[in-house]
């Protein structure tokens, strides 16, 4: 369930950026599991936005292995900045903002069980043309963080397999280049905060049992375990956008069960 005041915040920042001649781009940032998704698609319907994910634009399979071998074999795993193709995103919200009513234009999408981004063939199309452009992502408006913050690793998988730091700074170039010069041409960003970086395993787990049709206590301990795992590779940056290292316009606390704060909502 989402919460009406969610709705009502995307809602006024497309009307306050919405002009005849442009289309608004809002992008919806939160910790996996934080519900980013499900309030990008559930604004989109309800107004009529067209609706994507950074989640559907990473880089190929074959694109990742081929920067794992260029950079560092980490690359070849989608998640952080630097598994984005970043050109294609900005290429689909021109399309969609050049869109004329009569239009169709095709959203691009990643199958997560192959590893792949579908054939273009198989994309859906959004008909028409929207009254904005929502994209939902993990790291939507990250900063970069200070060179002194990068120097020692934060847990094991940046201990074992980054430990002269060559990932982590590859990923912050990122966040300085390439990222920041997209996430500067969003119109703005509203971002759903998660009260600690440990709420985000439990809201990951949550999410797998959901896809499992398991309820979140019968989740394995093995899959739990292999979950704590996989989160690590977001933990540096989650961490560095729950202490401040976000740009955004729009802020809302989350509690541990996803409901709004209380102490502090809806802050600009």
């Amino acid at each position: 369930m989402i919460d009406a005041r969610l709705l009502d915040a995307v809602g006024a920042l497309i009307a306050a950026h919405a002009r005849p001649d442009h289309i608004p781009l809002i992008g919806i940032a939160g910790a996996q599991g934080s519900g980013k998704t499900t309030l990008a698609r559930l604004a989109a319907e309800r107004l009529g936005a067209a609706h994507l994910s950074l989640d559907d634009v990473y880089l190929t399979k074959a694109e990742r292995e081929a920067k794992g071998r260029a950079v560092h074999p980490l690359f070849a795993v989608r998640g952080p900045p630097g598994t984005h193709d970043l050109g294609l995103l900005e290429a689909t919200v021109a399309a969609l903002r050049a869109a004329g009513t009569a239009d169709r234009t095709a959203l691009p999408t990643f199958d997560k069980l192959a590893d792949d981004r579908c054939p273009k063939a198989e994309w859906p199309m959004f008909a028409g043309r929207p009254t904005a452009v929502l994209v939902d992502g993990w790291c939507l408006g990250a900063t970069a963080q200070a060179d002194v913050a990068l120097a020692a690793p934060i847990n094991a998988l940046e201990r074992e397999r980054d430990g002269q730091g060559a990932w982590r700074r590859a990923i912050n170039a990122e966040l300085a280049g390439p990222y920041a010069e997209t996430f500067a041409r969003f119109d703005a960003v509203l971002f759903l905060k998660a009260p600690s970086f440990d709420a985000v395993l439990d809201w990951r787990c949550e999410q797998e049992a959901g896809l499992l049709g398991l309820p979140p206590t019968d989740l394995p301990p093995a899959r739990r375990a292999e979950l704590a795992v996989f989160i690590q590779a977001f933990e540096r940056i989650t961490r560095h956008m729950l202490a401040g290292g976000v740009r955004t316009d729009v802020t809302f606390d989350l509690a541990r069960d996803r409901t709004i704060s209380p102490l502090a909502s809806g802050r600009s």
